[in-house]
């Protein structure tokens, strides 16, 4: 293979693939065989009705859930059965559907603390805390400040984080789950409860954050405006199946999605 084509083929390797998985709970089929794979840099919609089985994909992709059959692959290496931290120091982040903020720290603690994920001392640096140590603390120090910055949080750095409005406590969601430096970011319902106005911040946060930490991005999100503006590429899961996948001019026009959740 000459360097053109092996170069090539670096780029064209999913970031993340899904192949025939199937989450099963006793009878019930939350997904079914489901393929889906996310290549580097893009963002991609995940929709769907309610009970379509969204969340459940994301909790598999998480290491929440196991599959009961099929395969997930990070950057072509297995990663079923592996836990949620170590998938997320994989470079998997997400963020939930309810907000789960450390309600007891400050929005500067609930940054620093996820960056703590990539920590190269261990417990015993800590307790004796030598020059090693202090030096790494301010690395994560210096390095949540900056991620505050950029997001324009530095502002409330020492306020408790339950008593930001709701939309800054979506943000600073986003920007924890930026900290553990992630390849791949999901972002489930994060639109839930904005107004219209936060949901167009909303739209730039997402589309400011791939571009600028270079992110792959899934997105579950019931606001059709949200979704239709700013992914490149849309699946649409309906009982666990996926029925469809496409840019969004395709998915707008299909039959069957307009059939099973955009209704006529």
């Amino acid at each position: 293979m000459d360097e053109t084509a092996e170069g090539k083929g670096r780029v064209m390797m999913p970031l993340l693939e899904i192949d025939r998985c199937t989450v099963q709970f006793g009878g019930l089929k939350a997904v079914s065989e489901l393929n889906l794979s996310i290549r580097q840099g893009e963002l991609v919609g995940l929709i769907g009705p309610n009970g379509a089985g969204k969340t459940t994909v994301f909790n598999l992709i998480t290491g929440v859930y196991q599959p009961t059959e099929g395969g997930i692959r990070c950057e072509g290496a297995s990663v079923a059965g592996r836990r949620p931290y170590q998938i997320t120091a994989r470079g998997i982040a997400r963020t939930f559907q309810n907000i789960r903020l450390f309600g007891s720290l400050t929005v500067f603690d609930n940054v620093r603390a996820a960056c703590n994920m990539h920590l190269r001392h261990g417990i015993s640096h800590a307790l004796w805390r030598g020059a090693a140590f202090v030096r790494e603390e301010r690395e994560v120090e210096t390095m949540a400040e900056e991620l505050l910055a950029i997001f324009h949080l530095d502002h409330l750095r020492d306020a408790e984080c339950t008593s930001l409005p709701y939309g800054d406590q979506r943000r600073l969601e986003i920007v924890r789950a930026l900290a553990t430096r992630p390849k791949l970011l999901l972002l489930d319902e994060p639109a839930a409860g904005m107004n219209p106005t936060e949901k167009v911040e909303l739209m730039r946060l997402i589309q400011f954050a791939q571009e600028k930490f270079r992110l792959a991005v899934l997105l579950v999100e019931h606001d059709m405006r949200v979704v239709m503006s700013i992914c490149e590429r849309i699946a649409v899961l309906d009982y666990g199946v996926k029925i469809a996948e496409g840019t969004p001019e395709e998915i707008r026009t299909d039959r069957r999605v307009i059939e099973a959740y955009l209704g006529e």
